[in-house]
């Protein structure tokens, strides 16, 4: 049976992956296909509703899985990579450039997916992970 955290995390690394697809690949995608600028996907705002959107599904679902599997660290490792997808938000590539600001998402994201990643299969090891067969 599928469970609230295992979408939760699945969720969670497609918003963390599609937040670092859209950091690295849309400057080609615009180069490429110039029209595409016109649905402003290139600009902080989607940067920020990505973050928005990965916050409370990367909190909850890490949260539920440690409870259950009381492997906490997870939860460190998911707020540290929060912690670098904010700041990226915060600092703008108007302070710390666009170079600063692809590196600091990406880490933040790929840190996050790495986090999610070990909650799923620890979830689905632990057999008395309740939370898993909700």
């Amino acid at each position: 049976m599928i469970s609230t955290n295992n979408i939760t995390d699945k969720l969670a690394i497609f918003l963390s992956l599609t937040c670092a697809i859209h950091c690295l690949f849309m400057p080609i995608i615009l180069l490429l296909l110039p029209s595409i600028g016109a649905l402003q996907f290139n600009n902080e705002t989607f940067h920020l509703w990505m973050v928005v959107a990965v916050i409370p599904t990367s909190v909850f679902a890490l949260f539920m899985g440690c409870r259950k599997h009381k492997h906490y660290q997870l939860l460190i490792i998911g707020s540290i990579g929060l912690f670098f997808l904010i700041l990226a938000v915060i600092l703008d590539e108007k302070i710390i450039g666009e170079f600063g600001e692809k590196v600091l998402t990406l880490v933040g994201a790929l840190t996050i997916v790495f986090g999610h990643y070990k909650n799923f299969h620890l979830c689905q090891q632990k057999i008395d992970c309740h939370s898993c067969e909700n």
